[in-house]
């Protein structure tokens, strides 16, 4: 019988995050430090298992040490990973190696399967603290060098549907080919408007198209801008098959090479793409903008238009730059169009820079491939005008969409993005007082004062970290019927219009504004239960710190206001699923890559510090790899949270941010998608290396290895760590949470 007076330990819920070493964590849905799990207890669950865990002890580190009371949930993602054939039993090495264990296969479950194939495993049997799970094999692969494997990998590993329900193929394949003569009826006929689309040269489906011509604004000069965007809610009909597939996916996925799309090819790059020289429908936002760059008025309206160029940004760019060169001599009859786009961008560009939104300049890069899916080459993505030309008339229709529904009251899905943290903040403050930076943050600061920061500190050679450190203490931006406003953009009112080929939220966005158009209330059709995501929204927003606005009780909600939620929830975490599952094909490219390059050595720069060590970016290359604690010398290291550094305690030698250095390739793995570099010396005198003699250099390889975990981090107090370094032990897989390479991709940044 207990003792009555025995203290009850409760008992807490989260998530299993593997590690490759074999330990795991569990992480709180409290958001209370992480539970250490030893490898022991990791043997009855698996990496992604919803959990109830009852904290033991403090482990030698500090860490909470937990044992599993319960599993809750085994999500139902499949496993996918390489067949093996050994002594005469068939495994499944998972491709994700946080599973930590080896799938059995039993002899009859292979199916078509060879040894070395990439296969997709389903269990049937879950794991115990005696015994491997078991599955059998349902899908396979290729081989592991087959050309897009890469690709086939992610989207399985990621849950990103890939194939279409034959209803949805249906209702595509009965669509038209063109605009009907009754797809017509009771919309403005644009067709002899020269509207153009200006694009990248790799881009296949056109959703927005611009035109620009002088006007008068009151009593001065100025501008009517007209932003058509592609009506796809004029084809996929609310809740219909295409819907259900498209609110399914809820965004494009973008890979080198391969896109993933929401919509069917006959949708996407067809019917509702605004391609050159054919009618297609649109939603038109029609602007008069002064020459402060305000808008003065817009209107929305249902379009018929005619493409009448498609440019790409390198023809834009050089038609602006020299208006009587070849390229404006090939398109004389829109260049005059053209400036009138440039000189409104600039208006709009006077206007960002009036209202203080945050603009930092971040290196962009693509990856150049073969026919075979070969890297070529990484290279910086280069911004133009251009660019930022269709940039900022995007936001200025996305803004006129987020004030015409906010003033007619209607539920809606805007784009929000909250201010940081006060835990930031104060991170952020303590950072730049470290590097001396005279100017200051406030407890609450506003977007002014992060540009004022980007500019105070754009003339220093450290200003790519300062201004990444910039980055990394915001908030990510969502999706939610509750307007909070956008920081970053400094609007007060933001959501998504352009883009209705490629987000879920910006077709239900068209669907609400043509709802108001007609004097009717758009109904969202069915989706998940309204009071489950409410509760996953509400934590999710706990857990990133939300303002009292996006958090506050509000009663008992609407079952209305709950689907909105649900929108919202649903397209923020699907988008954040495309990132990563794009991230991670570009680190398998990059690996397989630098395998060619083992043993080089290459010059450049500390991008992100951590206690367990150094993630350091080639200077030519733009691909980061980690210099292990271990690789820097036999002493003991203290890590500065509040400066971004480690310090040597024997000989001071200090590794921070934007610290130059020269690095060997040492080992590339493949499957961990994580390439290791050995530091070779420091390229300038912000750091010397120091290694300790032949004894003393064994003696801390000794210890490194038996520190078990080492480089671990999860659990650990804020501010200062202590690790040691002890060359040539092996370094750990980065851990869930820690810097990961900052860059934008595609046309525009994730607003």
């Amino acid at each position: 019988m207990k003792d009555k007076n025995t203290p009850i330990v409760p008992e807490i819920e989260g998530t299993v995050v593997g590690h490759r070493d074999g330990h795991g964590f569990v992480v709180r849905d409290d958001g209370q430090p992480d539970i250490y799990l030893p490898p022991n207890e990791m043997r009855a669950v698996l990496h992604r298992d919803r959990v109830r865990v009852r904290i033991l002890r403090l482990d030698r580190r500090g860490r909470p040490e937990g044992r599993v009371t319960e599993i809750l949930a085994r999500p139902a993602t499949p496993i996918i990973g390489r067949l093996l054939h050994e002594n005469g039993v068939w495994l499944v090495a998972p491709e994700d190696k946080r599973y930590g264990q080896d799938i059995l296969i039993p002899k009859g479950a292979t199916g078509t399967a060879q040894p070395g194939q990439v296969v997709v495993v389903e269990l049937t049997e879950p794991p115990a603290l005696y015994g491997q799970p078991v599955g059998r094999v349902t899908e396979v692969l290729g081989d592991i060098d087959d050309p897009g494997m890469e690709i086939e990998i992610a989207v399985r590993k990621y849950g990103v549907p890939h194939q279409f329900s034959e209803a949805a193929l249906a209702e595509a394949r009965a669509l038209p080919d063109k605009v009907r003569a009754a797809d017509r009826r009771g919309r403005i006929d644009l067709t002899d408007v020269p509207l153009v689309t200006i694009d990248g040269e790799d881009a296949r489906d056109f959703d927005d198209a611009v035109y620009c011509e002088p006007a008068r604004v009151g009593r001065g000069k100025g501008w009517r801008l007209l932003v058509a965007i592609a009506d796809v809610s004029h084809y996929v009909r609310n809740g219909s098959a295409l819907d259900v597939d498209a609110y399914e996916r809820a965004t494009s996925v973008y890979f080198p090479r391969r896109v993933i799309p929401m919509l069917p090819e006959k949708l996407s790059n067809g019917l509702c793409s605004l391609n050159p020289g054919v009618d297609r429908l649109c939603m038109v936002c029609d602007m008069l903008i002064d020459a402060k760059g305000q808008v003065q008025a817009y209107q929305f309206y249902p379009a018929v238009m005619h493409s009448h160029q498609r440019f790409t940004y390198t023809e834009v760019a050089a038609i602006l730059q020299n208006t009587r060169g070849p390229e404006a001599q090939r398109h004389a009859q829109l260049v005059p169009h053209l400036l009138n786009l440039h000189d409104v961008f600039r208006a709009l560009l006077r206007a960002r820079e009036a209202r203080g939104a945050v603009d930092l300049e971040t290196v962009e890069t693509q990856i150049v491939c073969d026919e075979a899916g070969r890297i070529e080459r990484i290279e910086p993505r280069t911004r133009n005008d251009a660019h930022r030309l269709i940039e900022e008339a995007m936001l200025a229709a996305n803004v006129c969409a987020a004030d015409f529904i906010a003033s007619h009251h209607h539920p809606c899905l805007y784009r929000v993005h909250e201010p940081p943290s006060a835990d930031k903040v104060e991170l952020l403050r303590e950072y730049l007082k470290a590097l001396g930076v005279a100017a200051t943050l406030p407890d609450a600061p506003a977007p002014r004062d992060f540009q004022a920061l980007s500019k105070a500190t754009a003339d220093r050679p450290d200003a790519p970290q300062i201004h990444q450190m910039l980055l990394r203490s915001m908030q990510q931006a969502m999706y939610s019927p509750h307007n909070v406003g956008h920081f970053g953009l400094a609007f007060e009112a933001y959501t998504h219009f352009t883009s209705p080929i490629r987000r879920y939220p910006d077709l239900l966005v068209h669907r609400v504004i043509k709802a108001i158009l007609k004097g009717e209330r758009y109904h969202l059709p069915a989706l998940p239960l309204p009071g489950e995501a409410q509760a996953k929204l509400a934590k999710r927003l706990q857990d990133r710190g939300a303002s009292e606005a996006m958090t506050r009780t509000r009663g008992r909600p609407s079952d209305e206001v709950l689907g909105w939620e649900a929108a919202g929830l649903h397209c923020s975490a699907n988008e954040r699923r495309a990132d990563e599952a794009s991230r991670d094909v570009e680190a398998w490219l990059k690996c397989k890559y630098m395998r060619e390059h083992l043993g080089e050595e290459f010059a450049g720069t500390v991008s992100a510090v951590t206690s367990f060590g150094l993630f350091v970016t080639l200077d030519a290359m733009y691909v980061e790899g980690l210099v292990h604690i271990t690789e820097l010398g036999a002493e003991y290291f203290q890590y500065d949270e509040r400066r971004q550094e480690l310090r040597g305690e024997r000989t001071g030698v200090r590794y921070t941010l934007g610290t130059p250095v020269r690095v060997q390739v040492s080992r590339v793995d493949l499957d961990g998608r994580r390439i290791d570099f050995r530091l070779v010396r420091p390229q300038g005198e912000e750091a010397v290396r120091t290694t300790g003699d032949g004894p003393r250099r064994r003696k801390a390889e000794r210890a490194a290895v038996a520190d078990a975990g080492a480089g671990d981090t999860r659990g650990e107090p804020a501010g200062r760590k202590r690790a040691r370094g002890a060359a040539g032990a092996s370094a750990p897989r980065r851990e869930a949470g820690t810097p990961a390479p900052r860059g934008r991709r595609g046309r525009t940044p994730r607003r």
